[in-house]
């Protein structure tokens, strides 16, 4: 019966020691921060819509660490040293990232040793040029130019629609917004000239100012290209 003691006390001490040293594995400690780009120009998103993904091989681990760029186009991870993949699906975002030749995603090779900033060269469909949005007498109005980025026939797309949306915070997109505006495609007859206007509805509280950004929703694509943030007194 001794016995039996002695080994269940051994083994309650080796059980112990393992859950320490497991729980005393250090933590992720290295950011990966960047920001979606064009040419030097960012781009503009809904936030927590468009994904990417990360990728570490070893550690018994085949499965992606998944995450979504912030409004501003920019994102953070924070990670272990090593070595990793990144790549943005197929069909995500309103631009396009690099592809092998079969068609996949390619991969951009990352080696983490400490933190880093990697800002990520994207190619949109259209940017939005030159936005400037006021506000008057209880309406918001905003005028600006769309650039179309991929003329090539075989992968340009149309423009299904151009809208204008406030909010009091500053998120601002179709799913976070007290106001919004649209505008056809087919109804821009000067792609240099586009002018949108919303009434400010009443807010619910006391509140001077709501945030603003113009965006292109692009045939067959679901993510949106935004103009950056304004902050509009009222």
């Amino acid at each position: 019966m001794k016995h039996c003691f002695k080994y269940v006390l051994i083994l309650g001490a080796i059980v112990s020691f393992a859950s320490c040293k497991k729980d005393n594995y250090a933590e992720p400690g290295s950011f990966l921060t960047g920001t979606l780009m064009y040419n030097g120009d960012s781009i503009q998103v809904e936030r927590n819509q468009v994904p990417y993904q990360l990728y570490q091989f070893g550690f018994g681990k085949v499965g992606p660490i998944g995450a979504t760029f912030a409004q501003d186009g920019s994102f953070s991870q924070v990670l272990f040293n090593g070595n990793y993949k990144l790549i943005i699906p197929n069909g995500q975002g309103p631009f396009i990232w690099k592809q092998t030749a079969d068609g996949n995603p390619d991969s951009l090779s990352v080696t983490m040793d400490g933190s880093q900033t990697l800002n990520l060269e994207v190619t949109p469909y259209y940017m939005i040029r030159n936005a400037q949005i006021s506000g008057s007498g209880g309406n918001i109005t905003a005028s600006f130019k769309v650039e179309k980025i991929i003329t090539d026939p075989a992968m340009a797309k149309d423009i299904e629609r151009v809208s204008l949306y406030i909010n009091k915070t500053q998120f601002v997109s179709g799913g976070d917004n007290i106001g919004a505006t649209n505008m056809a495609g087919s109804d821009i007859t000067d792609p240099n000239n586009i002018t949108l206007s919303v009434a400010v509805p009443n807010l619910a509280t006391t509140q001077p100012y709501v945030f603003a950004r113009v965006g292109i929703k692009i045939a067959n694509v679901e993510d949106m290209i935004f103009s950056p943030l304004q902050k509009i007194s009222l």
